[in-house]
């Protein structure tokens, strides 16, 4: 075990040293392990399959807009992309995601470099980094999070160099950063709030005198305001699905919170941050960086009152752990205890890998009771070829007059991605759904009347057509959140597609993740 943060060797208790006196970056030990890093995750970027919210973030990349219901534009750009650089696959939309996994690393080494560290502990918080479940699961799949964590982390890499240099300016390049983040996620307002109490708190608050604070604040809202300018417009959409997203986890977040925490970074990895948060804390050289440290339980206590689950506060933990490489590469001064960090870090990536990776076979996880638990994501990324074959049979199975005039709905965002994905090469109509902003994607014409649908509640679409009936159900040897979805066809609807429509739109997280209602419609049937 590590001894107390506070009893570890400091190189200098006294000021922030001058930028001239501060380490040369290590570059080429910290590129190695972000080229190692994203060498693994390319190679299994493949493996299972996509996301069921990758598959959402596709099909919205063929349908870019300012912004979404759920999440700004950037994803579903990127994806669009990747798409047409690389090609249709899931390892081609996994590209970026291993790139910001990469750039991570070495933010990483830069704010060990920051604080006071040597090209040693740069590299240790490089590697402690690429061992963290954070990093893996960041890197590995296409989702708002990716850019979330990046600009997070690039928010307080310039917070603490401003805190150190004291040069304002900075507040600029801070504005073009957040601005940027939002059109990735718009989580980033947490992280502001956080750093403003923590700052107003502790300090250093000149950062908050002079000209330079309102123009990076300009800045931050200039460069998305295409973005915010559409929610406007749309009446604020992201807080009525904020909202559905923290009734739907308000049990798991409570269960969960500190779990969670923990396993963000990697049990392993806890002495790394922990010594960080503490180091933050009680160093006199590091005092005017202690706003990093205090911003931390104010954005656990944000998240508390919030319902939020604890990985939002991942970016935050990141940089504690950056700077506990430094802490740590103080104790390391004898063989024994770098045999001991070693372990460490080696034991972390093993288990964040297999936790958050598709490291082992997906029959691996479905038969051990502890990784199906404690891995889910790896189920919501298999089954989607095979729901897409059985939607296929079933599709088959209508008379030729029947089949010309049908198209799929799925009751989720996965469901009809996973059609929109499959179902061209199986000779399939176009796939439908009312969750989120696929409603947006496109409304049936009045000409087709027949729906096959998967998982929708009977009753609510018995109401909307003249007929539904049974024709099985989704079957798979695995544990996916789908399996024994039904599947309904569902003859002439009652009223024209206009004005059924919006009876089949509904905003909410996931049915997987919640056995309570999400929305405030019947459509879901996530009872």
């Amino acid at each position: 075990m590590l001894t107390s943060p506070s009893s570890l060797p400091s190189t200098s208790d006294t000021e922030i040293p001058p930028e001239r006196v501060l380490a040369p970056i290590a570059w080429r030990s910290v590129f190695v392990v972000a080229g190692l890093l994203f060498a693994a995750l390319m190679a299994l970027a493949g493996r299972h399959g996509y996301l069921l919210d990758e598959l959402y973030t596709r099909v919205a990349g063929q349908h870019l807009a300012w912004a979404q219901i759920d999440q700004p534009p950037l994803p579903a750009l990127v994806a669009r992309l990747e798409t047409i650089l690389f090609g249709d696959t899931v390892t081609a939309l996994r590209v970026a995601p291993a790139l910001v996994a990469a750039a991570l690393v070495v933010l990483s080494a830069l704010i060990a470099r920051e604080v006071g560290g040597t090209g040693r502990a740069q590299f240790l918080a490089a590697a402690a980094a690429a061992a963290s479940g954070f990093v893996a699961n960041t890197g590995h799949f296409l989702t708002t999070n990716d850019f979330d964590a990046l600009s997070w982390v690039g928010v307080l890499l310039l917070a603490i160099r401003m805190a150190r240099t004291r040069n304002l300016k900075l507040w600029l390049a801070i504005g073009a950063v957040v601005g940027v983040g939002l059109y990735g996620k718009y989580l980033i307002a947490l992280l502001l709030i956080s750093l403003a109490v923590s700052v107003l708190v502790c300090g250093p608050r000149d950062l908050l005198r002079g000209k330079w604070l309102p123009l990076g604040v300009l800045i931050a809202l200039v460069i998305p305001a295409p973005v915010l300018l559409w929610q406007a417009f749309h009446g604020w959409p992201q807080f009525e699905m904020a909202a559905a997203v923290s009734k739907a986890l308000e049990d798991l977040a409570v269960v969960s919170f500190l779990p969670i925490l923990i396993l963000i970074m990697g049990l392993f990895l806890t002495p790394f941050w922990v010594a960080g948060l503490v180091a933050l804390l009680r160093r006199p050289r590091w005092r005017p960086y202690r706003f990093v440290a205090v911003a931390f339980p104010v954005m656990i206590a944000l998240l508390i009152i919030t319902g939020g689950p604890s990985n939002y506060a991942s970016a935050l933990q990141f940089v504690l752990l950056a700077a506990g490489a430094v802490v740590v590469d103080g104790w390391t001064r004898t063989v024994t205890r770098k045999v001991v960090i070693g372990v460490a870090l080696v034991a972390n990536a093993a288990l964040s890998a297999v936790l958050t990776l598709p490291v082992l076979p997906i029959q691996a996880y479905a038969d051990d009771g502890v990784l199906q638990n404690s891995s889910f994501v790896q189920f919501d990324q298999v089954g989607w070829p095979e729901l897409a074959a059985q939607a296929a049979a079933v599709y088959r199975s209508l008379p030729a007059e029947d089949q010309a005039r049908a198209v799929f709905y799925g009751n989720h965002y996965g469901q009809a991605g996973a059609l929109d994905r499959y179902g061209a090469d199986l000779g399939l109509p176009r796939a439908y759904s009312g969750h989120n902003s696929y409603a947006d994607f496109g409304v049936p014409t009045d000409d087709k009347t027949v729906v096959i649908a998967i998982g929708v509640d009977r009753a609510l679409f018995s109401d909307l057509f003249a007929s539904c009936e049974q024709r099985g159900a989704f079957t798979l040897d695995l544990p996916v959140s789908d399996r024994g979805q039904q599947f309904l066809v569902c003859r002439d609807p009652v009223r024209p597609w206009a004005q059924t429509w919006p009876r089949l739109r509904w905003i909410g997280f996931q049915c997987p993740y919640t056995t309570k209602p999400v929305t405030a419609t019947s459509a879901t049937g996530c009872d």
